[in-house]
């Protein structure tokens, strides 16, 4: 079997943590496999960069910042590759652009648009493990860049996809992906399969296992995932294209804080206004989630909708400087909420699962501000005080104490 495993900054934090995940490394060599590793940055490693970077030009060109972020997943893949060398592990270390991967010109959040796969396969013929730096790669003129958070999860599903894989691992701190964080609802239970659709969906609503391009890269070239925990040696969870049916109608809960909501009060009733917005805020490279219109009246109307906390300063300023243009009588902004979802693949032939869902919150006293749904999700904002028990009481009605 040829296997992609991927570990994150806390899995290689220090030489004891390397020589562990080098020891599950070999391991998996042993018994056969191809195994082709990616590693993250050591630890807070990638922040410390950050702000190091602030501390000499608070100004540093996305190029500059990229050229330095990529130097921590390549400390990791050399230190490792030095671990199962010394265990008597053939074993060879790669940044991005060694193993093949070539990316857009966006420093900082780069996509990857292909990988040559003629060094990788080469080394793989030599039995050797091969150990990639995570998160990066370089442009046609072979600038590094960096592919943004959640980096080196996506840089482990595409290789495990442009070498048809049989399976790509992702360890981490957890041992699985769970029915809601076990740290916030302790009653919380491990999930042995789950369907892309739904992992993707808990990973945009704020699940921190997985990252939501990787997921989105695994379904669509069907790449086989397995989240593991890289302390313990218990089976994870599998994501894939089709699970066993279960009784109950959703199979994950999520929370996501990094949520603020914006307000627009008195806008004009006639057509073209939420155009006007929303083009505002797309020329801004402002992601929006949630979008309320309330019903017209003596022709007006009011746009609510949500984006990340750290573009809520930019979209306010934007929209105030084309208030008059746009024409709205007053913006209220708030940052003091946070969004919590239910998702599962079951709820799209069950009815009566937002009413649970809502009722849960009512029997709780939470107040929801905000609803969206589609076909296996339904998301609620609230204030984020609410949160934990929002989230407890939301699984206690669909999963019991």
């Amino acid at each position: 079997m040829l296997i992609v495993q991927k570990f994150g900054g806390s899995s290689v934090a220090d030489a004891q943590r390397i020589k562990r995940v080098a020891g599950i490394v070999a391991d998996t060599y042993k018994n056969g496999n191809d195994v082709v590793v990616v590693l993250s940055a050591p630890g807070d490693m990638t922040d410390d960069l950050i702000e190091k970077a602030a501390e000499i030009n608070p100004g540093a060109s996305r190029r500059e910042l990229d050229m330095l972020l990529s130097t921590g997943e390549q400390q990791s893949v050399a230190l490792c590759a030095m671990a199962l060398e010394s265990i008597g592990i053939p074993a060879v270390s790669m940044t991005g652009w060694q193993a093949g991967i070539q990316t857009t010109g966006q420093y900082g959040n780069a996509r990857i648009r292909s990988i040559n796969s003629e060094r990788l396969l080469s080394e793989l013929d030599r039995k050797r493990v091969i150990l990639v730096a995570g998160f990066q790669g370089t442009t046609s003129f072979y600038d590094i860049t960096t592919i943004g958070r959640g980096g080196s999860d996506t840089t482990a599903v595409a290789l495990a996809a442009a070498l048809k894989a049989d399976v790509c691992q992702i360890f981490t701190d957890v041992d699985g992906v769970y029915t809601a964080d076990p740290r916030i609802v302790p009653e919380a239970s491990k999930l042995d399969e789950i369907t892309y659709d739904e992992m993707l969906e808990l990973a945009s609503m704020g699940a921190k296992v997985l990252h939501n391009r990787s997921v989105e890269m695994a379904r669509k070239y069907s790449v086989k995932l397995e989240v593991r925990s890289s302390f313990t040696n218990k089976p994870g969870t599998i994501v894939k294209e089709n699970v066993k049916m279960e009784e109950t109608r959703i199979s994950g809960i999520a929370k996501d804080s990094d949520i603020a909501r914006i307000a627009l009060v008195g806008l004009r009733d006639e057509p073209g206004v939420a155009f006007k917005v929303f083009r505002l805020m797309a020329a801004q490279n402002i992601n929006v989630d949630i979008i309320l219109q309330s019903i017209g009246r003596e022709n007006s109307k009011d746009i609510s909708f949500t984006v990340h906390k750290g573009d809520l300063k930019p979209a306010e300023n934007a929209l105030l400087t084309e208030k008059e243009s746009i024409g709205f009588a007053s913006l209220d902004v708030s940052s003091t909420l946070c969004k919590v979802s239910i998702v599962g693949a079951g709820m799209i032939n069950s009815s009566g699962v937002a009413a649970s869902m809502f009722e849960a919150l009512y029997d709780a006293n939470v107040n929801i501000h905000m609803i969206s749904t589609s076909e296996i999700k339904v998301s609620v904002l609230i204030d984020d005080v609410n949160a934990e028990i929002a989230m407890k009481a939301i699984h206690r009605k669909f999963f019991g104490d």
